[in-house]
């Protein structure tokens, strides 16, 4: 005659089962919530150059995106030339921009890194030589330089004004020149990359203190 199991019983050996088939999934959020490496994270961001061309012959890049909306959010009564032509062809840009987005959401909400972000000396030195404070555990920046103060809204305003004249003026932005343009051999994406860095390092070396004075 069988027994039967006692209830008690049953009930860990279910918990074990359960425990078991969650094993896989923890590991899953795990990595997914660890910083990659370049090694990995760079040659996934290069093979989408590729991927896009044979998907559907389209180039890799975000800044478009910004003609886009203004593509479609142009009154009649302006009518610019430069904005007159069918957005709607370019529909995939904007849903790829929109995911990018999303992405960055469900990384920093629902995978976050459990380790506090780990500044480096020379970066803790640079901060320190511009008269800040260093960041509190977890954050990147010091507040002083991204907090809802006038002086940084407006920075922050005539920066993205800047940036979306840039892109236009270059044909493209970082990921469209780094990215595609470099992959595809464009002389003219080298020098574009050459004066966004030098740019870059000009502010950060000159801009940024003389603002924060």
């Amino acid at each position: 005659m069988r027994q039967t199991d006692p209830l008690s019983v049953r009930i860990d050996r279910i918990i074990v089962t359960a425990s078991r088939s969650q094993q896989p999934m923890e590991s899953v959020i795990q990595f997914l919530s660890q910083p990659w490496p370049w090694y990995v994270s760079g040659p996934l961001i290069g093979l989408m150059v590729p991927l896009m061309l044979f998907i559907g012959n389209r180039s890799f890049g975000i800044s478009n995106n910004l003609r886009h909306l203004c593509a479609i959010t142009q009154p009649p009564e302006i009518n610019v030339d430069f904005f007159k032509y069918d957005w709607k062809e370019h529909y995939w840009s904007l849903v790829f921009v929109i995911g990018t987005a999303l992405g960055g959401v469900v990384a920093v909400g629902l995978l976050p890194n459990p380790e506090p972000i780990d500044l480096s000396i020379e970066a803790m030195a640079m901060i320190r030589a511009w008269g800040f404070e260093l960041p509190p555990a977890g954050a990147l920046v010091p507040p002083e330089l991204f907090g809802t103060t006038l002086q940084n809204i407006a920075l922050l305003f005539a920066g993205g004004v800047l940036v979306g004249f840039g892109t236009r003026y270059a044909s493209g932005c970082t990921s469209g020149h780094a990215i595609t343009g470099l992959a595809t051999l464009q002389i003219e994406s080298l020098y574009a990359l050459i004066g966004i860095f030098a740019g870059g390092l000009a502010a950060s070396w000159f801009l940024v203190p003389l603002l924060a004075r």
